[in-house]
């Protein structure tokens, strides 16, 4: 979640002053669990080291969530979980995609996959934002009645900023008075992506505790919590402490 910007025709904004494997060690194993290797295809990013963990429990999720939702009469309202996870899905693809690169060319080709998986998953959350809102105003429900609509409010607002900063950035860093003074802020635009990824899983934790969930869906907190805590192992220890500052 280092962005979501638009395909950039210039060299990568990116703190990084080299692309040597031995200066972007991750958070946790060695270096080669979480780099790309020269010539290697870019797919091979989303399973690398503990980013495999990540894909299996997003592909949970999501046939977790779409099996409960077709087991039932599908409605308007189904529309928001389905969209949703599978939002979360797009968008553990762009973070898988882009964390392994490393050298000039791989970030690159990561950076245009990444801005594309950014724009599918804020597409799709989109949908789903309109799903359910479109339902509350027809049915006239209530609106800010649970934790889970708080979360998702705050998660939407942030994931909106979040875009618009990395476009930006990418697109025209002469709002923050060029290349350079864009490359100051970077870290913390990628430190500000991982949090909210945090924040988006709680937000999904949080759904369970939802009426639609408790007389509908029926899915487990415990289960959503363990799916959470799958996707943090696999996502989390492929940082790279360079790329965050450290």
């Amino acid at each position: 979640m280092a962005s979501a910007t638009g395909i950039p025709q210039h060299t990568p904004i990116d703190p990084d002053t080299d692309g040597q494997i031995g200066d972007t060690e991750p958070l946790l194993g060695r270096p080669g669990d979480a780099s790309q290797e020269n010539n290697a295809p870019i797919i091979k990013n989303l399973i690398l080291g503990t980013g495999v963990l990540a894909e299996g429990a997003a592909l949970l999720l999501v046939a977790s969530v779409w099996a409960s939702v077709f087991l039932n009469p599908v409605i308007l309202f189904s529309v928001h979980p389905l969209a949703q996870s599978l939002g979360v899905l797009v968008l553990l693809q762009s973070i898988l995609v882009l964390q392994p690169t490393h050298t000039g060319a791989q970030k690159q080709v990561g950076q245009k996959i990444h801005a594309g998986l950014n724009l599918l998953a804020f597409v799709t959350f989109l949908v789903g934002v309109v799903g359910i809102e479109v339902n509350k105003f027809r049915y006239n429900g209530p609106h800010f009645h649970s934790v889970h609509g708080y979360l998702g409010v705050i998660t939407s607002v942030w994931i909106l900023i979040q875009y618009i900063v990395g476009f930006t950035m990418f697109g025209v860093p002469a709002l923050y008075g060029g290349e350079a003074n864009a490359k100051k802020i970077w870290k913390y635009h990628r430190s500000s992506g991982y949090v909210l990824f945090l924040l988006m899983l709680a937000t999904v934790v949080s759904a369970v505790e939802t009426d639609y969930n408790k007389n509908v869906l029926g899915l487990k907190l415990w289960a959503m919590i363990l799916i959470s805590a799958i996707m943090v192992i696999g996502v989390y220890p492929r940082i790279k402490k360079r790329k965050l500052g450290f």
